[in-house]
């Protein structure tokens, strides 16, 4: 059961917290909105379509990613605010267990670890999606992909020199295959080449197409040819934000397919589905170090506490970032990577919570 203090720490902890959201997203709107509006002037996009496709979708998606930086302050604020108005000091010496204190905390950090878990992976990637459609209609530069090179299932390689969204057309594919013993034997190239959206049928301008059949072989020309291919342009153009748009499934499928075609945005999309599981369990962490953090009574009243408290924000997400950055470039192993700075920083909230009760 709860008590009448777990009920006004939960209380607390929750109205701080979305207080906090809500004035951290106002200005992060305000900026943005400062930001594209002569972009969304100029492409004329709807005001119906700026508010409920675009901003929705993007108080969704930021506030959700900051969630846990932002329960660290709020955390920080009420709890060193209760410390200064000596709430705490009763509860410190009441004679029970002092983790007995971290009780409505932990409710309360659980309540928006789940919030969090069922947004990263169910509502995000489904709000993104219209967001980022909304942008590439309205706001986005034009897309280029150059010298695409990649392997698709059937000893298939595909490669092409370039290609824009704006003129959604690809320059010099070419298409080579190779039988089950590895031996060449068909090789397309076109000069032009488009694809009807979310179909497999390409229309080739220009066409070179040979068959290597032993022990004769045959080439054929032709100015214009109708064929079917196992990709779309869809999937060979696609901004490293896509990862973003996908469910849990749709992105675990992607990333299978990504390594079997030897793409370099592997690493950016398991980083994006392991951190979709590791930021909300963040929150833990933070928590307890916060209420560690604030807890006692110090001279320079409530600002020293947050001076402190983002301090430990700031070294977080640096390191956050050089892991991230790790998977990246030196092919430190993603799952691996995205844990750690929880690891190490749970460590130092167990540290800083003993020290706390001295």
């Amino acid at each position: 059961m709860l008590k009448i203090l777990d009920k006004y720490i939960i209380r607390k902890f929750l109205s701080t917290f979305f207080f906090m959201l809500g004035i951290i997203m106002l200005f992060a709107v305000v900026f943005d909105v400062s930001e594209k509006l002569s972009e969304f002037i100029s492409h004329r996009a709807p005001f119906s379509a700026i508010i409920f496709e675009y901003y929705l979708g993007f108080i969704i998606f930021h506030g959700n990613m900051f969630s846990s930086m932002i329960i660290f302050i709020s955390v920080i604020w009420f709890t060193a605010k209760m410390a200064q108005d000596t709430e705490i000091i009763p509860m410190w010496f009441s004679g029970r267990p002092i983790n007995r204190f971290l009780r409505p905390y932990i409710i309360a950090s659980t309540i928006l670890m789940v919030l969090s878990l069922v947004l990263n992976h169910f509502i995000v990637p489904r709000t993104n999606k219209i967001r980022l459609e909304f942008e590439e209609k309205y706001y986005r530069d034009v897309m280029t992909v150059e010298n695409y090179h990649a392997e698709y299932p059937g000893n298939q390689i595909v490669y092409f020199s370039n290609y824009s969204n704006q003129e959604d057309e690809v320059k010099d594919l070419v298409v080579q295959q190779w039988n089950d013993s590895m031996q060449p034997c068909f090789f397309l190239k076109a000069r032009k080449a488009k694809n009807i959206r979310g179909t497999n049928k390409w229309i080739l301008t220009d066409v070179y197409e040979k068959h290597l059949d032993f022990p004769k072989g045959t080439l054929i020309h032709a100015a214009k040819k109708d064929t079917l291919f196992n990709f779309q342009i869809d999937e060979m153009s696609q901004r490293e934000n896509i990862a973003e748009t996908m469910t849990y499934s749709e992105l675990t499928k992607m990333i299978q397919r990504e390594k079997f075609k030897g793409s370099a945005f592997v690493p950016y999309y398991e980083i994006e589905l392991y951190q979709r599981t590791s930021y909300p369990f963040a929150t833990y962490i933070l928590t307890i170090i916060g209420v560690a953090v604030s807890s006692r009574k110090k001279r320079g009243g409530v600002g020293i506490n947050i001076a402190i408290g983002l301090g430990f924000v700031f070294v977080y997400i640096f390191s956050m970032k050089v892991m991230a950055v790790a998977a990246i470039k030196i092919g430190f192993p993603a799952y691996i990577s995205v844990w750690i700075p929880n690891i190490l920083f749970a460590i130092v909230a167990l540290f800083l919570f003993r020290s706390a009760q001295k």
